[in-house]
């Protein structure tokens, strides 16, 4: 739980979380009374290639797939989450030095072509490691933890991990370092840029979390 996804990007990522987001598009005002709204611009899928490879690469890889647990994977997410991240970033509504130099340095624009290029990229799955603890992490992504209250992560992120689009990131294949980061850092309140993860995270224990993001970094 990205949940996941520096979803746990720990990128400069991950992963692993993971919601809702708004567009960067302003309607320019209408020629004359009764004209309609012009339609944002779509996205420039070249520029944001070409965004991509010069600022994020060197973390997120060059198709996304990050080969660090410590950047999350970028192929795939969902682009209103990670448009939202990045504006979050440059605002310090979500903290990291790191991230917040590369946001700064992008506009609302910018953000939009990254994000929608990196999502058009083939995710690469991932594998759980640690299969004393992915029984227990399946358990709760699945069915949550009823006597903390704890919701399953899969209400929101879907049975497969796949998220919703425009609402909640996607968690599958993540890695589980960054996602364990990433729920970490929502219960110690170090994560400040999403009230509901900091709910759930904040009745998780250390192992909870580790297996939780374990199981996620399997879902395909």
């Amino acid at each position: 739980m990205t949940l996941i996804a520096h979803l746990t990007l720990a990128a400069c990522v991950a992963v692993s979380a993971v919601s809702a987001f708004a567009t960067d598009a302003t309607p320019e005002p209408a020629a004359h009374a009764g004209a309609s709204p012009a339609k944002a611009a779509k996205p420039d899928l070249a520029k944001g290639e070409a965004s991509f490879g010069a600022m994020c690469a060197g973390c997120h890889g060059a198709d996304g797939n990050s080969g660090a647990p410590a950047y999350p994977k970028l192929a795939q997410q969902h682009p209103e989450y990670l448009v939202k991240q990045l504006q979050e970033f440059k605002s310090d509504k979500r903290n990291s030095a790191v991230m917040k130099g590369f946001a700064s340095a992008l506009s609302d624009e910018d953000m939009k072509n990254i994000a929608f290029w990196v999502t058009t990229q083939k995710f690469k799955t991932g594998y759980a490691k640690d299969k004393e603890l992915v029984t227990l992490g399946e358990r709760i992504y699945r069915g949550g933890i009823a006597d903390r209250q704890v919701p399953a992560c899969a209400g929101c992120h879907s049975p497969n991990g796949a998220g919703i689009p425009a609402q909640y990131p996607r968690l599958s294949g993540q890695h589980a370092e960054y996602t364990v980061a990433q729920l970490t850092a929502f219960r110690d309140g170090v994560r400040k840029n999403s009230p509901q993860m900091a709910q759930v995270a904040a009745k998780m224990n250390d192992r909870e979390i580790k297996a939780v993001a374990d199981y996620v970094a399997g879902l395909r």
